[in-house]
């Protein structure tokens, strides 16, 4: 019996692949399309998924391949939130086509011995007690396999989430928003272009050579909403939109979207579970679904494979929904936010847009709070009653004394901790800086000290940072043995304590 298998080769399905692989985890992948869709859907990548590239020590390959934009766009309003005030390695959006996100993700991913089955397609599952019968047509005919856990990764028509019985509560569509990666003769002097009038709004940004993409939204009902237009109705709509059509011909690529947006009332369904566009539907609104489903990937990942190696507290596997099912939700309350704001062009709607736009450029509080929002910086999973403030928050990337920062101590994929008194008073006795693990799921001990100070952090002597880089466990207790002690107890509790015979 097999141990996991992912539904959708995409950029979720992927990582999340990929991270189980490099827990040991045995993975099969189910991609339906023989071959990668040259077409790219979403092209903005976002800081906290560049974190996760980066903790994983794949970072500069995906950054060397894209460009960088040091702000980002909030409802595509005029003026944007400035990226360059967060606290990351990375103060940008990246600029990268999907098709070549999944390109280098599949690479990896292969790399770390996942099993990529392109053209099988998903078609049944039965769930048992212990094991999960899935169905899948492959170039070979039908085929059934057995594995312990089956994650739906395949997009908000997810087959999985239906045999699952899963539920995908939303709203329908009340909008319809365009993409089409087109020649332009005459494009806008800036790299990034967007406009919006009473006729609608249009963005145009350049993602190839010789090739620019023009998305937006037709208020003036120049496109339609069946069919997919032709190269004079989009010209007909830049022109209504922008007052040019940038000498627009030859689209490659022509494809719409409705403004429906849905979040799956459960992530986890027993041995069932769900991630990316499959738990949620999102209108694109700067590349939001991609990052997110990325990220739920990162989530899940260490958290099955605990499972699956049987060295998972009680709840692990449960929290990965508690934690990032309310993440859903908020991103969908920030889309939608922005789909009224994208696909309504009232006076009233246009006078909203500029009230907003004023307190982005002349609050940089209000911007920056925007930025951390959409870009994934600011995504914190709670804390318990008596945790350090710390807890439950993404861990930046703190720099040591030693040398390497906090990111490259991450790459192994396991819990990182961190004694910052410098001398190694904060480990308990059973934890060393040997190379050999001492706990089942593996430990990075480093005892070191900051090189720079940082609000929250600038008390703590001692934390314990899980392998999806947030924070589980900080104190900034005074007391040696005590810290040792609590330091013990926040260990403990990152492994199951078997009793005999279990």
């Amino acid at each position: 019996m097999g141990e996991v298998v992912i539904v959708g080769g995409g950029p979720t399905g992927l990582w999340l692949a990929a991270e189980l692989r490099l827990a040991g985890v045995e993975v099969t992948v189910l991609e339906r399309r023989a071959e990668r869709d040259p077409h790219s859907k979403g092209f903005t990548i976002h800081p906290r998924t560049m974190e996760l590239w980066a903790s994983r020590g794949v970072g500069e390959s995906f950054v060397t391949q894209g460009r960088r934009v040091p702000d980002s766009h909030f409802g595509l309003l005029d003026h944007r939130m400035d990226y360059g005030t967060l606290d990351t390695p990375f103060p940008y959006v990246l600029l990268l086509a999907q098709p070549k996100v999944e390109e280098l993700m599949e690479g990896y991913a292969r790399d770390l011995g996942v099993h990529v089955r392109r053209g099988h397609a998903f078609t049944a599952s039965t769930q048992e007690t212990d094991r999960v019968v899935v169905r899948a047509e492959g170039p070979g005919g039908p085929s059934t396999m057995e594995t312990a856990f089956l994650v739906g990764c395949d997009g908000a028509g997810s087959a999985v989430r239906s045999a699952a019985g899963i539920g995908f509560p939303g709203t329908g569509s009340t909008a319809y928003a365009w993409v089409a990666d087109v020649t332009l003769d005459d494009p806008p002097a800036v790299p990034y272009f967007q406009k919006t009038n009473e006729a609608g709004q249009v963005l145009v940004v350049p993602i190839g050579p010789g090739l620019h993409r023009v998305a937006g939204v037709d208020g003036a009902g120049v496109l339609g909403y069946e069919g997919q237009p032709a190269e004079k109705e989009l010209r007909a709509w830049l022109v209504a939109v922008a007052g040019t059509d940038f000498g627009l011909h030859d689209p490659v690529w022509v494809s719409g979207t409705g403004s429906a947006s849905c979040l799956a009332d459960r992530y986890r369904s027993g041995r069932v579970l769900l991630a990316g566009d499959a738990a949620h539907r999102l209108f694109p609104a700067g590349g939001m679904g991609l990052n997110v489903g990325v990220q739920d990937a990162w989530n899940l990942g260490w958290k099955l494979a605990a499972t699956v190696r049987g060295w998972a507290p009680d709840g692990l596997l449960d929290s990965y929904h508690a934690e990032r099912h309310p993440v859903g939700a908020a991103t969908l309350r920030l889309t939608r936010g922005q789909t009224a704001l994208m696909t309504t062009f009232t006076p009233e709607t246009l006078a909203l847009r500029s009230v907003l736009d004023d307190a982005i450029a002349r609050v940089p509080e209000f911007s920056r709070f925007l930025a951390e929002q959409a870009s994934g910086i600011g995504v914190s999973y709670g804390r318990g009653a008596g945790d350090h403030p710390l807890v439950g928050t993404r861990a930046p990337d703190l720099r040591l004394s030693g040398g390497p920062g906090l990111f490259a101590l991450l790459v192994p994929g396991r819990y990182v901790f961190l004694d910052l008194t410098g001398t190694g008073r904060a480990l308990p006795g059973r934890v060393t800086t040997s190379p050999e693990p001492p706990t089942p799921p593996g430990l990075v001990v480093c005892a070191d000290e900051p090189v720079e100070s940082r609000a929250g952090w600038r008390r703590v002597r001692a934390a314990l940072i899980r392998p999806d880089g947030h924070v589980a466990w900080a104190s900034e207790e005074d007391d040696d043995a005590a810290l040792r002690s609590a330091a013990a107890t926040a260990l403990a509790a990152t492994t199951r304590v078997r009793t005999p015979g279990s």
